[in-house]
Formats: C-alpha cells, sequence, structure tokens
C-alpha cells in the first residue's frame, strides 16, 4: 500500500513499480462522476450515492471517505482479498485516513508513505500540473501538509521513500516491495516479473 500526498508523484511510482513487480492496482469506487476519458472498472468504479452507502453498510469495502467534503470513494474488500489468495501482489494507492483503516482491517499489510523533498517543491508540483485553479492548489498544499504530518507523527508506515529523484524513488519503493515479498532484488525495467507470494 502506498500513501503521500497530491502532487508528490505517487501514482506514477506505483505505477512504475508494479510494471516491473507484476500483480494488480486495486480499483477504487467513487460517487464522483466519470470524465470522457475514464473508463468503469478500470479507473474507478463509478457508483451512486446510494450505492456507495449500500456497500459501506455492507462492510463491503476495506476503508472509504470522503475527500474535501464531496465525493466518497472506498476500496472494495473482496478483490485485494482474492488477490492476495491467489498469492497475488495488490497495490493500494489511498490517504493517511484509510491507511489507517486498511492497517486495522489487515495488520499485515505493508505500507510506504512517499514524501516530496521539501515543501516549496512540493508547491511548485502543485502548481506546475495545471489543473487546479490558486484557491484549489491552496486547499491541495494545506491537505499535504496535514498528512505529511499525520503520516510522520504516527507508527503507521512501514517506509518513507523522498521523491527528490523520480528512477531513484521508483527503485527504491521497487526494492522495498521485492524485499517484502522474499525477493533479494527487484527486476530491472522491462524484465519478466517474478512471481512471489502476494502483499498489499
Amino acid at each position: 500500500m502506498v500513501s503521500g500526498p497530491s502532487g508528490v508523484g505517487k501514482t506514477t511510482i506505483v505505477h512504475r513499480m508494479q510494471s516491473r513487480l507484476g500483480g494488480h492496482f486495486s480499483v477504487s469506487a467513487t460517487t464522483r462522476p466519470r470524465s470522457e476519458e475514464e473508463i468503469d472498472g478500470t479507473d474507478y468504479y463509478f457508483v451512486t450515492p446510494s450505492e456507495f452507502e449500500r456497500m459501506k453498510r455492507g462492510g463491503e469495502f476495506l476503508e472509504w471517505a470522503e475527500v474535501f467534503g464531496r465525493h466518497a470513494y472506498g476500496t472494495p474488500r473482496r478483490p485485494v482479498e482474492t488477490a492476495l489468495e491467489r498469492g497475488e501482489l495488490i497495490v493500494l494507492d489511498i490517504d493517511v485516513q484509510g491507511a489507517r483503516q486498511v492497517r486495522n482491517a489487515m495488520p499485515e499489510a505493508y505500507m510506504i508513505f512517499i514524501l516530496p523533498p521539501d515543501e516549496d517543491e512540493l508547491m511548485r508540483r502543485l502548481q506546475s500540473r495545471g489543473r487546479d485553479d490558486p484557491e484549489a492548489i491552496q486547499r491541495r498544499y494545506a491537505e499535504a501538509q496535514h498528512e505529511i504530518r499525520q503520516a510522520t507523527e504516527v507508527r503507521l508506515y512501514d517506509a518513507f521513500v523522498i521523491n527528490d529523484d523520480l528512477e531513484r524513488a521508483v527503485n527504491e519503493t521497487c526494492e522495498l516491495v521485492s524485499r517484502r515479498r522474499g525477493q533479494l532484488e527487484c527486476p530491472s525495467p522491462g524484465a519478466p516479473p517474478e512471481a512471489s507470494p502476494g502483499s498489499p
């Protein structure tokens, strides 16, 4: 499981690590509208608020949260459990709040937090993405600072990786997960992934 604030590069790191190690990327359910480019079941499971509430009441989520008080997101439990039962790697990309819920539900989960080199660089990355207006950038920046404080002040994560250089951060994350799965080293880019016991 990998966490990190907006703009830190965690999604890129997770996808590159997964391409080298194989396994699955956990698909979240969300109540937010689907964009034209997104595919239901691949990018997210797009559900109605009432369906999300039904899933929540039924214990179908490993973790769930409302983001910025607007839309709900959750990790369906069954696909994660099925992958682990098969001995496959399953990767979750969730926030600190979700990580606490996963730790309670699956104490054996291996958790990594991606950190920016410093707060100035984090702000620069948020601004350079070109996705948000100034107000949204400030909101994301404040939330990122809060997440970093939460992650570093409690003993929740097994490892921290500083993304000061993307390739180095990908390699470090890949090596950490490989060792956790009993592999001596992370496969090099382009090499076929090795099969070994799974871990979220």
